[in-house]
């Protein structure tokens, strides 16, 4: 059983929803830079559940503790590994659980796993909770890569048929990203922000939940990153991104809309810049062309299901009797878990980047 990333860059997570901590051991990076760890905290913090209306009342400090990597603030070649405790968790909330599958979780597919030794417990190892080591991660990637000029940012670009505007993918601003991680709710039209809010307080009422799509960019790529086949850019950052829970989905470029074009719609025609370098005028490839990098802005967008724990009355079965019955989920959980999710989505990012940067 693997919970590790990357080759060059080697990320593992550890840990359950409610174990005593959960963390992350990076391998990998060379000795000799020191860590914003302000920096860090404010990534991290973008992510803690608990800050507003729209997350679960669970409230964690997610203070990550360093433990090992750092001699007086600066990588000394060892793995630098991060605990985060788990101090606010109500694990009598899943005890009437163990056989009651919830619908939309991986309570029934992990019970058949694991026969039933499954941790279910705030979903054990499958929780969003788990995101938080890997924004521990995806912060200290992001820091490597801005020594590089690589810069990662992300924003909300739906929420239950509520639409921001898009980046122009072949334009991106760094002032925009940088503004965006300022954002408690990271929208570029805060008036459409306010418009998914209204969504998500609806759904809350309705004892209900809502999903959306998260779009995000990585400037100053360097051209020629990646490989062919299953050494591709978007298979490396799409395996990251997948090992966030919820994400049901994912696009580069103009994704699924490419499917509607015709090819001299769909094709980027070439130029040079003023600085002599190759550029395209549009971005429908996303930054990348047979899985290397082209230079242009890396954009995808990934799909993020509703929340599964929702307080309406919802069918199931019983594991031990053999029986159907009605389940009534109980316990603190997001409406909507969107907008918490945009730094875990820059994380993952950043990880699978840096690692192929590396190789």
């Amino acid at each position: 059983m693997s919970y590790q990333i990357g080759e060059k860059i080697r990320v593992t997570i550890f840990g359950q929803s409610h174990s005593e901590a959960i963390g992350a051991v990076i391998d990998g990076i060379p000795a000799g830079i020191r860590l914003d760890t302000d920096k860090i905290r404010a990534h991290m913090q973008r992510r803690a559940p608990g800050r507003d209306r729209f997350s679960t009342p669970r409230r964690e400090t997610d203070e990550p503790e360093i433990i090992s990597g750092l001699s007086d603030g600066i990588t000394c070649g060892a793995p630098i590994c991060a605990v985060i405790k788990n101090t606010n968790t109500k694990s009598s909330d899943y005890e009437s659980l163990k056989y009651l599958p919830r619908p939309g979780h991986s309570d029934f597919a992990a019970f058949m796993k694991y026969g039933g030794a499954n941790d279910i417990r705030g979903g054990g190892q499958f929780s969003g909770r788990m995101t938080a080591p890997l924004c521990f991660a995806g912060a200290v990637c992001m820091q490597l890569l801005e020594e590089d000029g690589i810069f990662v940012g992300a924003h909300i670009a739906k929420i239950h048929g509520v639409s921001d505007e898009a980046f122009d993918a072949a334009n991106v601003e760094k002032n925009l990203l940088d503004g965006l991680k300022n954002k408690p709710f990271a929208v570029i039209s805060d008036a459409q922000g306010e418009k998914m809010k209204a969504e998500i307080a609806k759904a809350k009422e309705n004892l209900d939940s809502v999903g959306g799509v998260i779009e995000c960019a990585v400037l100053g790529m360097p051209p020629g990153i990646g490989g062919a086949l299953f050494d591709g850019l978007e298979g490396c950052i799409s395996k990251a991104v997948f090992g966030i829970p919820a994400v049901k989905g994912i696009e580069f470029g103009a994704g699924f809309a490419a499917a509607d074009m015709y090819g001299s719609e769909n094709n980027d025609s070439f130029y040079f810049a003023e600085n002599g370098k190759v550029k395209t005028r549009t971005n429908n490839h996303g930054g990348i062309l047979g899985g290397i990098s082209s230079g242009m802005p890396l954009i995808f967008r990934t799909a993020v299901k509703p929340t599964p724990s929702i307080a309406c009355t919802q069918k199931t079965v019983n594991l031990k009797t053999g029986t159907e019955e009605k389940l009534k989920i109980t316990g603190r959980h997001d409406p909507c878990i969107v907008h918490r999710a945009v730094p875990a989505v820059e994380s993952a990012a950043a990880i699978a980047i840096l690692d192929k940067m590396r190789g």
